[in-house]
């Protein structure tokens, strides 16, 4: 992890495969850290195309706050399997299917892709999947990173 209270949120694949990556800078003293379960490394997963690097051993819906701590909070989820806004089309590695899953009960996996986002998810995520011509007028888009500059790997579980 970094020393200060940024972490990137950036995938490190944009050298390899030409894939667009973006820069996602959070101030991580907004987010408690016991709302995340411990972790000693990250997981790949795909939401709509796009590749994200997140702590492994995490709920989905965790893993989406982790990407979006300003706006996935502020969502009508239950976090309980209740109201089911939290529903996403997904695709685990090695299967051939599309399955339904309730992101608040569903634990990422890497390689996971998630295909489908529920109305409140994709309001909540739009800053995050939002292309970069896609910003609201006066809005910065999101900063391209620089190969290798992806965060580096936890050395402690979770803090």
């Amino acid at each position: 992890m970094h020393d200060d209270t940024t972490q990137d949120r950036c995938a490190p694949f944009a050298a390899d495969s030409g894939d667009a990556c973006y820069h996602f800078a959070v101030d991580q003293q907004n987010i408690p850290s016991t709302i995340f379960r411990p972790y000693k490394q990250f997981i790949t997963i795909s939401i709509g195309g796009r590749k994200f690097r997140v702590p492994e051993n995490q709920m989905l819906l965790r893993v989406f706050q982790y990407l979006a701590p300003e706006t996935i909070p502020y969502g009508r989820y239950c976090w309980n399997e209740e109201c089911q806004y939290c529903r996403v089309g997904i695709q685990r590695p090695g299967d051939e299917r599309q399955s339904q899953a309730l992101s608040c009960k569903l634990i990422a996996e890497d390689g996971l892709e998630v295909l489908e986002l529920s109305t409140e998810l994709a309001w909540n995520l739009r800053p995050l999947l939002a292309s970069p011509g896609d910003n609201a007028p006066g809005e910065p888009p999101p900063e391209p990173c620089k190969a290798g500059t992806a965060s580096e790997e936890p050395t402690e579980s979770g803090s």
